[in-house]
């Protein structure tokens, strides 16, 4: 400028500086502290127009700040053109130098050619950089002539103020930033801590993650089945985004697909690039740009959190920041999944305790198989279950089912070996089995199992004291059942085998105890049988030889034979009475009850009969009750006290009840002697039960439970 002197243009120059050194250090917004660099620069160069710009990363210049010597701004403020050619800001941002061009002759390009518009003729620009990185200029320019030399030196110390005012207002955000982010997660780290459900804690991340990053949508998204992947939660700033639920399927270029492939952060700065279902989608709803990070629980890879913008790319630091809430997305995961696993563990237990007590109470076969299947199925989420025993040849029948809906194969069902099917590759290999897809099994098993609309089955092999006996099976309508299904199943097996050992053992038990009963009374039969036919015959031959004696002999002698006769015949009554004991002969001639009468007209305390049985019962049952009743009547004579007994029998369903009550002082029971002991071990060797009730001075009650069928059968279903 005409008239200036050196040292009024340091003067002014420092002025200048000092002016906008103020502002920075005041902290003045950013915006404002542009706008006086710019306007102080262009006074103090004597320029016609300056302009502040800064660099996006999509390769274009955008106008913050602008200033004219007219009032009219060449450039206004948020133009925003593509870098390229031969002009000022394209050279800065290749260059990372000052630069000057002279618009008249060798200028190009887009931005060149917004310039010419304006008139102006030469320019000069200085790069601003922040913390050793370009991010834009400071250009001032003329519409007369070209810029004086120096002007490059002097533009500089506004390039230095700029840049330490960038610097503060990105330390100021960056601060601001981090107060924001660290709330955010503050809060949905509450929510994860306080168990709440996974879905809330997703809509929760992604709405925090989403406000954080200035995005425009943000989502929580699934890994399926068949390289797929679903919407769980989403949030959006304002329009259309991705439904909850939506899925879609992987693959082409698009940042689910390559998370899925590398498992690593991913983000594409220009979705009309990309392809793929995925992409197709997020054309339609209008992003353009999308960044995602990966979520992983316990080392596996479970989905991705993904933000998106409409208008420009993501800043960078975007997939560090998303980083954070996907941590908390894995944890409240993790958490909802061991609360599952405690759960499930915990309904197993109770599942496992309610069968074993079962098969401690020694519940018959039927009714703990009846009850594994149904607790199996019903924890394992199953629609179907059975218990199947195998025969010599593979064949596999029913003997227990439970199902959720529909039919269930009744017991006694059968299937020959065979084919591709749970049952047979059970029986084959002695391991558990699974198909996932019934459409493909094959053989007489799997045909019924289509039948019933069973689309997947896991089997797990029973084994009876180290004896392939069986599988428990259980089967989907819908879906496979899940891995480790053949694990939680085997527990169930278990205990169906200790049930069908302890029914194998019982009824050996129970058939020895009876044979041994069987064999005691056959005994007693015998020697009953050789007492009559034997000794008791040569006693009434001797006492008859001794009556002729008696009458063929002297006076004197014959009162002496008539002693020994007398004698013999006494003799001969008792050992009547012992054979009688061993085994009456009215019992086996009348049945029980005239045996019965003959005992109560015998008692020496007055006996009440009340017998409902019309026909003849199993001979052992019929000893049974006899002894039973012997013994009672025999008890209460000796040491009852009692005034009456009360005997009834009845035979119905199948059973014979019989009860015995006296109205003496009670008291007794089974450790006073054998004989009550040994009555209720013949009962249960018959499959009976006998109980005892005998307060003291209160009477005794004898009661006993007598099945009419085949002593000693098993209880396994056949």
């Amino acid at each position: 400028m005409p008239g200036r002197t050196g040292d009024d243009l340091i003067a002014g120059e420092q002025a200048a500086l000092r002016r906008v050194a103020t502002l920075v250090a005041r902290a003045a917004l950013a915006e404002e502290v542009f706008a006086a660099i710019t306007a102080e620069a262009g006074r103090l160069l004597d320029a016609d127009f300056a302009m502040m710009a800064r660099y996006d990363p999509d390769d274009t210049r955008t106008v913050v700040a602008t200033w004219s010597s007219t009032g009219r701004p060449a450039f206004p403020e948020g133009n925003r053109i593509r870098l390229g050619g031969l002009n000022v800001p394209t050279l800065i941002f290749q260059t990372h130098q000052a630069a000057r061009i002279d618009y008249d002759h060798d200028a190009s390009g887009p931005i060149a050619d917004f310039v010419r518009a304006f008139g102006v003729r030469a320019t000069v620009g200085v790069p601003v950089s922040v913390e050793g990185r370009l991010w834009g200029l400071m250009a001032v320019g003329s519409m007369r002539a070209s810029v004086p030399a120096g002007t490059e030196a002097r533009l500089a110390g506004f390039t230095e103020l700029a840049a330490t005012a960038i610097a503060n207002a990105q330390a100021r955000l960056e601060l601001r930033g981090f107060g924001e982010e660290q709330a955010a997660l503050r809060r949905v780290a509450t929510l994860v801590a306080r168990g709440t459900p996974p879905e809330d804690v997703f809509a929760a991340i992604t709405e925090e993650a989403g406000r954080l990053l200035h995005a425009d949508h943000a989502t929580t998204k699934r890994y399926g089945p068949g390289a797929t992947v679903s919407v769980v939660a989403t949030w959006s700033s304002a329009g259309a985004g991705y439904p909850v639920g939506a899925g879609a399927s992987l693959g082409g270029w698009n940042v689910p697909t390559m998370i899925f492939q590398t498992g690593q952060p991913a983000r594409i700065d220009d979705l009309a690039h990309a392809s793929g279902p995925v992409a197709r989608l997020a054309s339609e709803l209008g992003f353009r740009a999308s960044v995602g990070v990966p979520v992983s629980v316990e080392g596996r890879l479970w989905g991705l959190m993904m933000v998106e913008s409409r208008t420009e790319p993501l800043p960078a630091g975007t997939e560090r920041r998303l980083a954070a809430f996907t941590e908390l997305a894995a944890t409240a995961i993790a958490t909802a999944q061991a609360r599952v696993e405690l759960r499930g563990f915990a309904d197993e237990q109770a599942a496992l305790r309610r069968v074993a007590t079962l098969v401690a109470d020694a519940a018959p076969p039927a009714q703990v198989f009846a009850a594994v299947t149904e607790e199996a199925a019903r924890l394992l989420h199953a629609d179907y279950a059975t218990i199947n025993r195998y025969g010599p040849d593979g064949t596999a029948r029913v003997v227990g089912g439970w199902t959720s809906t529909g039919p269930v194969l009744p017991a006694g069902s059968e299937w020959s070996a065979g084919g591709r099917n749970v049952n047979t590759q059970v029986f084959q290999t002695g391991q558990a089995a699974r198909i996932d897809d019934y459409a493909t099994a094959s053989g007489p098993a799997a045909e019924d199992a289509r039948g019933l609309g069973l689309r997947a089955g896991v089997g797990v092999p029973v084994s009876a004291e180290g004896r392939p006996w069986g599988c428990v099976f259980v089967a989907s309508k819908r879906q496979p059942l899940p891995p480790g299904t053949e694990v939680r199943l085997a527990a169930f097996t278990e205990l169906a085998a200790t049930a069908i050992a302890n029914a194998e053992a019982q009824a050996a038990l129970t058939a020895s105890r009876a044979r041994i009963v069987a064999t005691a009374d056959a005994t007693r039969r015998r020697i009953e049988r050789n007492l009559h036919d034997g000794a008791q015959q040569r006693l009434v031959s001797l006492a008859l030889n001794l009556r002729a004696a008696q009458a063929a002999a002297a006076p004197g002698n014959g009162e002496q034979l008539g002693q020994l006769a007398a004698g013999l015949d006494g003799v001969l009554d008792d050992l009547r009475e012992i054979a009688r004991g061993l085994h009456p002969a009215v019992l086996t001639d009348g049945g029980l009850p005239p045996a019965l009468e003959t005992l109560a007209r015998r008692s020496p305390i007055p006996v009440d009969l009340d017998i409902l049985v019309e026909r003849r019962l199993p001979e052992q049952v019929e000893i049974a009750a006899y002894y039973t009743v012997a013994e009672a009547l025999t008890n209460t004579a000796k040491y009852a006290r009692a005034t009456s007994t009360q005997v009834q029998a009845t035979a119905r369903d199948g059973v014979l009840h019989l009860r015995v009550r006296d109205n003496g002082r009670g008291g007794a029971g089974f450790s006073h002697g054998t004989g009550l002991l040994g009555l209720k071990d013949r009962a249960e060797a018959l499959g009976g039960h006998l109980r005892l009730d005998s307060p003291p001075g209160a009477g005794t009650t004898l009661e006993i439970t007598l099945p009419l069928d085949e002593p000693g059968a098993s209880e396994l279903p056949p």
